[in-house]
């Protein structure tokens, strides 16, 4: 195959799988559209120094652009960027849990720990759920973001029951029914696959 049309290949998937449109990829390069189109079609390259801003772009190397076969690998994503998003990721998360150390050992000292005071901890799960809810949209993919909103779902389910359960001493086992249709509609948005 042409070099020509194997970039071509290339860029086009790579375009599609961050949901670009070519006048959105051409804005980001400050091209034209009908730049990028011609790329698409196989009938022309762009010189080197745009080559590398594409490559820096889609976090690939130019290498990457340049090879026919891939191994059916994924796009590589840099070990420094892979072990940075895991450390933001990280971070994020274990600041919620420090939060709520922090408020725990507050609510302790203001009430001589209160029997509640526990909560604060149970109310930190679905609190890093929401946090890795954000960072499994930017940059995880859909099979965690999925497995994150259902422990989200199911954590926020189990810390409203026993909270009130708590505060009221009656047991309302029900809610978590609400948490049926919920995972359904989990499952059903797992099997969805993009147009």
């Amino acid at each position: 195959m042409e070099l020509k049309q194997i970039f071509a290949e290339n860029l086009s998937a790579l375009r599609k799988k961050k949901g670009w449109t070519q006048l959105e990829l051409a804005e980001k390069l400050n091209y034209s559209d009908k730049a990028v189109s011609k790329w698409e079609r196989g009938e022309s390259l762009p010189d080197v120094v745009i080559l590398k801003q594409i490559a820096d772009l889609f976090e690939v190397t130019v290498d990457y652009l340049l090879q026919e076969e891939h191994g059916g690998k994924e796009v590589p994503l840099s070990k420094r960027k892979r072990r940075n998003r895991i450390m933001i990721t990280g971070i994020s998360a274990a600041t919620v849990w420090l939060m709520g150390c922090i408020l725990f050992f507050s609510f302790g000292f203001v009430e001589q720990m209160s029997p509640g005071s526990w909560l604060i901890f149970l109310a930190a799960v679905p609190a890093t759920c929401v946090v890795l809810l954000v960072f499994s949209a930017l940059w995880w993919g859909k099979k965690l973001l999925l497995t994150t909103v259902s422990i989200l779902v199911w954590s926020a389910l189990l810390f409203i029951f026993l909270l009130l359960l708590f505060l009221t001493g009656r047991s309302i086992w029900p809610i978590f029914l609400i948490g049926v249709p919920a995972q359904v509609i989990v499952g059903l948005l797992a099997g969805m696959r993009r147009a």
